[in-house]
């Protein structure tokens, strides 16, 4: 089976990949990255490369087997999540939130609401750990 996780080099998306990696290395499923479009100030809407991607997976130090970098130019991020889920046939899937303030906790966003809602497998959402500098320290066997 295969885990897919929703990445932008982000907060949310770091989190994300880091969550997607130790599952996807104690269960010993491969990995489809989604390389989702993001606005970069530099260079405007873009994707993370398979090297860079692979180069934020390999600081995990973990051996996390078969990665696939999924990348595409469709703008709902959503939409492109659910057809790598039904391409490579998921166990589960993993996105990053951002951390909201109270009155915002009520509002899930549009793109993570749309995987909740249309996933055909579990769907593991991670809050972003970047705001407080914490890293999320891996499960002890």
């Amino acid at each position: 089976m295969t885990i897919v996780v929703g990445y932008s080099p982000s907060g949310q998306g770091r989190a994300a990949l880091r969550a997607a990696v130790r599952y996807a290395a104690r269960t010993a499923e491969g990995l489809a990255i989604a390389s989702h479009q993001y606005h970069d100030p530099e260079r405007g809407m873009t994707a993370a490369s398979e090297s860079e991607v692979r180069a934020e997976v390999a600081l995990s130090d973990l051996d996390c087997g078969d990665i696939t970098v999924h990348s595409s130019p469709e703008r709902d991020i959503g939409e492109f999540l659910l057809s790598v889920v039904d391409e490579v046939h998921a166990s589960l899937v993993v996105i990053g939130l951002r951390r909201k303030p109270p009155i915002g906790k009520l509002n899930l966003g549009a793109s993570a609401r749309r995987v909740v809602l249309g996933a055909p497998c579990p769907v593991l959402a991670v809050k972003d750990d970047s705001a407080s500098g914490a890293t999320i320290p891996p499960r002890s066997s």
